[in-house]
């Protein structure tokens, strides 16, 4: 292979990676923003993201939506499922040890998978093209409109999500929680509302993940947000977990060395690059690439 088709290669599967990449971001952002919150790994999120694909596909064939409506549809049924579970679930607990509410994360997760099984069967289901696919060449790498969506979506939602943390009244109210749970509800902030508004707006943000690769893959099943999750997971660690540019970094980089290594090893191995990933930062630097070390009193 010369320089020129190996360059191209490479161009190639950059693109495929950002693509997946972002997916991962928009999910690991609602680890990372819940465990700025309450400190918890929310390991039920890799099923929300499922569940507003599924909401997404219902919103499709049933309703007929096209996509931006499917789209705010899933983003709001599943907001609105996060909101219940953090409610029903996590805040009874939110003063019980850590592994209680870890167990409890398992669980939820458990039930959405399973129940998801009893309620749509565990066949796959083929997602409705919502658009003609239109294929660009530039300088012989290939992206279709699929990725093109998928960038643009990622893109705007994350640059909503940075304004609404940075420039409104809640989001200022999420950074004082984050910082301090007891100082901010003595200065009159109600915690669990802004604690139930980063799980709803976590869970719309996998919602929309899900719909992505359900575009893109045309497929879903009841088991979907396995992998996802944990990789999502491996990503907001990677980047720094608590910190939304951290997500938004390692979501990224995840993605690129997963397609580097399908496109110029094997498919076989990415799965396991992106776990070996997690060791390296987890020896390396705990905190991850833009995370902050704090030292905690015993």
């Amino acid at each position: 292979m010369d320089s020129s088709s190996l360059l191209i290669q490479f161009g190639q599967q950059l693109i495929n990676g950002i693509s997946l990449g972002s997916i991962y971001a928009l999910i690991a952002l609602g680890y990372t923003m819940i465990y700025g919150i309450i400190r918890l790994i929310n390991f039920a999120h890799g099923d929300i993201y499922m569940v507003g694909a599924y909401a997404g596909f219902f919103a499709t064939t049933m309703f007929k939506f096209s996509f931006i409506p499917a789209l705010i549809f899933s983003m709001a049924a599943a907001g609105v499922i996060g909101m219940v579970i953090e409610r029903v679930a996590y805040r009874p607990l939110r003063n019980a040890p850590k592994i209680a509410i870890l167990i409890t994360a398992i669980g939820v997760s458990l039930f959405l998978e399973y129940g998801g099984m009893l309620l749509v069967s565990p066949q796959p289901r083929t997602f409705p093209v919502l658009f003609e696919s239109e294929v660009y060449n530039i300088a012989g790498m290939v992206i279709n409109s699929q990725q093109v969506v998928i960038l643009v979506v990622s893109l705007l939602l994350m640059v909503i999500l940075t304004y609404v943390v940075n420039k409104t009244k809640m989001g200022k109210a999420m950074r004082a929680v984050s910082f301090d749970t007891e100082a901010a509800q003595l200065m009159g902030i109600d915690v669990d509302k802004v604690i139930s508004f980063t799980f709803g707006i976590g869970s719309a943000l996998a919602a929309a993940a899900g719909v992505l690769v359900g575009i893109y893959y045309n497929s879903i099943d009841p088991l979907m947000g396995i992998m996802p999750g944990l990789k999502a997971f491996v990503a907001a660690v990677l980047g720094g977990i608590g910190s939304l540019p951290g997500a938004m970094l390692g979501g990224t980089i995840l993605g690129i060395i997963e397609a580097l290594v399908s496109g110029f090893w094997s498919s076989t191995f990415r799965d396991a690059a992106a776990f070996a990933i997690l060791i390296i930062i987890l020896l390396w630097k705990p905190a991850g690439l833009l995370g902050k070390n704090i030292r905690e009193k015993v």
